[in-house]
This record gives structure tokens, C-alpha cells and sequence, in this order.
């Protein structure tokens, strides 16, 4: 397992992807109900760590990705872990985690952690679908399960894993003005690509953003 020794915002800015953002008719929770419902061609993005990784035995996860139905529109949900976790100290992360033997398919995974982890009960959460797999240089394979999720809510982050849950307006990372790719080069695997997203005091990266980009990609088919 690798052990973040650096700072992620300091890591070179190598450009824009520069897309054109989804246009805001497609944005809407309507809108998103219908996309999933469908079966359109798409190429969504392979990470780095598919490659870096074939041949090993890979852990299964769930992660939800939660779009919250505010007035002025979709936002997505979002933890900020907390500093002392040996893995992924301090990064925004989507609530979640490792499948359990009892748990019945990578939905219930993801329902489970997020009512574990930020107190979010299910009854507030519409299940619309899911992403391709994403595997993390921890070696998770990781199931992004998207979910429209209506207020009013209360939450309850455990102070153990959680140190702030934050919103950030869906339309901002559906812009690929506002997906940076940065660089890094690291002493066991050799320079990296990765994708960020800044938002505010917020530095949205790694495995998060890959995410973000392939629910970029399947809203813009």
C-alpha cells in the first residue's frame, strides 16, 4: 500500500483536458435518471494503475457517489478524511469502502459505508446506477455506485474516518476547464499523470477525480 509523502497541490500542472462541460439540460436529476436508463457507446478513461497492477489480486469496494438534489441544483457529496488514517490521510474522498462477506452486490457496499461513515440513511437515496470498476494503486477494484439522494438529511460523520463532509455544485465538474492534469514523479513506479479538480480551499484528486472523469464521459455520450 502506498503512503501519500507529499504534498498533492504542489505537484506540476501539465494542462487542461479542456473539454466542453456538459450542457446544463443534462444536469438535472430527470436528466440523469434517463442517461442511465440507456445504453449508449462511450470510452470511458483507463487509469495508470490497471496496468501497473495486472496480474495481482485486487480487493473489491464500493464507493457511492452521492448528487444532492438542491434547489438551485445537483451537488455532489463529498468526505475529507481524517489526518491521522494510515491510507489516503486528508484527501476528498466519496463515502464508502471494502465489500464484506455479507454484503450482497457492490450497491449494498456502498449504502453500507455511507451509512456507516457519514450517518446518510438509505431511505433518502435513489440508486440510478453504476460506473465501470476503478483500480487504485492500494490495489482496490472500486465500484462508483451513482445515487440521487434528497433532502432534508441529517448526517453524522464518524469522527474516526471523517473530518468534514462538503458539496460541491455538479455543473463546476462536469467542466473539463476545470480538470487539471498534473505530474509527479515517484521513487517506485516513475512519473505519474493524475487527474485534480480545485474547488475552492478543496483540492479534489487521484482516484476521486478518475471517477468525476468517467461520469464526465457518460454524460457528454
Amino acid at each position: 500500500m502506498v503512503k501519500l509523502v507529499f504534498d498533492p497541490t504542489q505537484m506540476p500542472l501539465a494542462g487542461l483536458a479542456g473539454e466542453a462541460p456538459v450542457v446544463p439540460e443534462r444536469l438535472t436529476a430527470a436528466a440523469l435518471r434517463a442517461r442511465f436508463a440507456q445504453t449508449l457507446e462511450w470510452q470511458p478513461e483507463v487509469s495508470e494503475e490497471v496496468l501497473m497492477l495486472r496480474g495481482q489480486r485486487l480487493r473489491c469496494a464500493a464507493v457511492l457517489v452521492p448528487l444532492v438534489m438542491r434547489p438551485e441544483g445537483l451537488t455532489v457529496l463529498f468526505t475529507r478524511r481524517t489526518d491521522h488514517l494510515s491510507s489516503h490521510a486528508g484527501q476528498i474522498s466519496f463515502p464508502g469502502g471494502r465489500t464484506e462477506e455479507l454484503d450482497s452486490s457492490p450497491i449494498e457496499t456502498a449504502l453500507r459505508e455511507t451509512e456507516e461513515e457519514i450517518g446518510l440513511h438509505r431511505r433518502h437515496v435513489e440508486i440510478i446506477g453504476v460506473l465501470p470498476d476503478h483500480t487504485t494503486i492500494s490495489a482496490y477494484r472500486v465500484t462508483p455506485v451513482v445515487a440521487l439522494v434528497a433532502p432534508p438529511f441529517a448526517l453524522l460523520p464518524d469522527p474516526n474516518e471523517v473530518a468534514e463532509v462538503f458539496e460541491v455544485p455538479l455543473a463546476f465538474l462536469m467542466d473539463g476547464l476545470n480538470h487539471q492534469r498534473r505530474t509527479l514523479d515517484l521513487p517506485t513506479s516513475g512519473r505519474r499523470s493524475f487527474y485534480a479538480m480545485p474547488y475552492e480551499q478543496y483540492f479534489i484528486w487521484g482516484a476521486t477525480a478518475a471517477m468525476l472523469r468517467n461520469l464526465f464521459h457518460y454524460l457528454r455520450a
